[in-house]
């Protein structure tokens, strides 16, 4: 059994989406108030296509994408619609989406040290995989499982494939997520901070790997992560999300090019720039100010407004709702035009 390359690969562009998610919304009951999560999130994902997923710790990120592998716990309460090849996930029976994870949608965890079982060898965590949704033999899962961790660059895996995840590295480790994850060729493939405390050339081994998922098999994949030089490199869309709530999503080259809303350009200029020096010669990082507010006391206005500085009277007393600027670029903003220039801000 071995991969084989689509013989005409799907343009995003020109497939219907295989994943679309629509007006989600996530939500924790405590003992004393509500968390809402997330907060009318909506995206299609089509086949080959990236989209990266970013924003601050706490924006509702990896909750986002944990409804919709369905793996929330019991106290959360979802609305909206998430429909994976047609079919409505939410709602849907533990039977139906244990039949579906693993086989047409899968997830890469931000960490793969407490996502491996310490006491299997990393061979029985793929073949049990295999096993289960494809039917496979134990030796024919086996000789699979060889070629998948070859796949995702691990050296002599027909060596590797009997050790134990703490036998291995970090990087190597991950590899051994991404390789369970595309075990059965998903159709969408999830991935939570894959980078996450790996230093550089492991960084960009696993996005090579994700790369060669996307081109050879046409995998449609979700990026969540913090590394807007990640973003730039790999995705094709992003969606940026600020507490629970979707601020903007445009294209790569939109946003990076023109980036519309004060918390998108708060994001990018945080990023460190050559030539961004104090005048004590040490690097310069903007700053947000504030942070993330609770999401126990949502306010039916904009979010970002305590921390915007371009923030007017109607920003705290009306929610922006999603508008298209201009083809795929929308923004949940009152007023983008009057947010600076990427000149303007670096002066």
């Amino acid at each position: 059994m071995t991969l084989t390359e689509p013989s005409s690969p799907v343009r995003p562009s020109d497939a219907p989406p295989v994943l679309s998610v629509r007006d989600l919304t996530v939500s924790f009951q405590g003992p004393d108030s509500t968390v809402h999560a997330v907060d009318g999130v909506s995206y299609d994902l089509r086949p080959g296509e990236v989209l990266a997923v970013v924003g601050e710790s706490g924006c509702g990120k990896s909750v986002t994408s944990m409804a919709v592998m369905g793996l929330l716990p019991p106290t959360a309460r979802i609305g909206g619609s998430i429909t994976l090849d047609g079919a409505e996930l939410v709602g849907a029976s533990e039977r139906t989406l244990r039949s579906l994870r693993g086989r047409r949608l899968s997830m890469i965890f931000q960490e793969p040290m407490t996502s491996l079982n310490p006491v299997l060898t990393v061979g029985r965590q793929i073949t049990e995989v295999l096993v289960r949704h494809q039917k496979l033999s134990k030796g024919d899962a086996r000789a699979r499982a060889v070629e998948l961790l070859d796949l995702v660059g691990i050296p002599a895996p027909d060596r590797r494939i009997d050790e134990y995840p703490h036998q291995l590295s970090g990087g190597m480790r991950q590899r051994v997520m991404i390789a369970i994850a595309v075990a059965c060729d998903p159709a969408v493939l999830i991935a939570d901070e894959p980078t996450t405390a790996l230093d550089v050339t492991v960084q960009a081994g696993i996005l090579d790997v994700l790369k060669s998922l996307r081109d050879r098999l046409g995998t449609a994949i979700v990026l969540i992560t913090h590394d807007l030089g990640v973003v730039a490199e790999t995705a094709d869309r992003v969606l940026v999300m600020y507490a629970g709530r979707p601020a903007e999503q445009a294209s790569v080259k939109e946003l990076f090019g023109a980036p519309s809303h004060p918390y998108s350009r708060g994001l990018l200029g945080a990023v460190l720039r050559p030539g961004s020096r104090t005048p004590q010669g040490r690097a310069r990082l903007n700053e947000i100010p504030g942070l993330v507010p609770d999401l126990r006391t949502q306010p039916d206005a904009c979010s970002f407004a305590p921390r915007c500085t371009f923030a007017q009277d109607d920003c705290r007393t009306g929610r922006p709702l999603l508008r298209t600027l201009s083809g795929t670029h929308r923004i949940a903003c009152h007023h983008p035009a009057a947010t600076p220039t990427s000149e303007e801000e670096t002066r």
